[in-house]
């Protein structure tokens, strides 16, 4: 047995911890400002629908890069077996979590006093936020140096500030 086979369960958690990656995150941010920027016409209830497309869409797109490790590169590599699916969708859980705070967004407008179109700006804030947000952590989780940490930030905010540019082409 190997080394992390015979350590503890909070040991494995650390060790876990220690090698977090970010990707998801920074995917599910963009995703979501993607999705904000795409809503387009929405129904008789936005802010729900939004929270609710928002949401969805990024369980969706969970369940798509589940189904891609599982079924691409995992299956040829190891077995199929219970503890590689749940290790994947751990993994994988950053993609949903990255649509959590712009969805949270939404449904407080309202107490902000913002309109639909406050709310959907928010919304694209929010997510943009959190993209640079990801990235910088992962940048010093991986142990960059704090200036590749403000490249990686910054790289990430002007791919943030380029969904908003579509967003304003688009509806302009």
């Amino acid at each position: 047995m190997s080394k992390a086979e015979h350590a503890t369960p909070r040991a494995r958690a650390v060790e876990r911890r220690a090698h977090t990656d970010y990707t998801g995150g920074v995917y599910g941010s963009m995703l979501a400002a993607s999705v904000v920027v795409g809503a387009g016409t929405l129904g008789p209830f936005p802010r729900l629908e939004l929270v609710l497309l928002l949401l969805l869409t990024g369980v969706a797109f969970w369940i798509a890069h589940v189904h891609a490790q599982l079924f691409g590169a995992r299956l040829a590599q190891r077995k199929l077996d219970r503890p590689t699916v749940l290790h994947v969708c751990r993994d994988e859980w950053p993609i949903v979590k990255a649509a959590v705070p712009p969805s949270v967004a939404v449904a407080v407008s309202p107490l902000l006093g913002l309109d639909v179109t406050g709310a959907l700006w928010l919304a694209l804030a929010v997510a943009v936020a959190g993209q640079v947000g990801w990235s910088a952590a992962a940048a010093r989780r991986a142990g960059a140096s704090w200036s590749l940490v403000a490249v990686s930030a910054s790289v990430n905010l002007l791919l943030g500030l380029l969904i908003t540019a579509f967003k304003l082409f688009v509806t302009h």
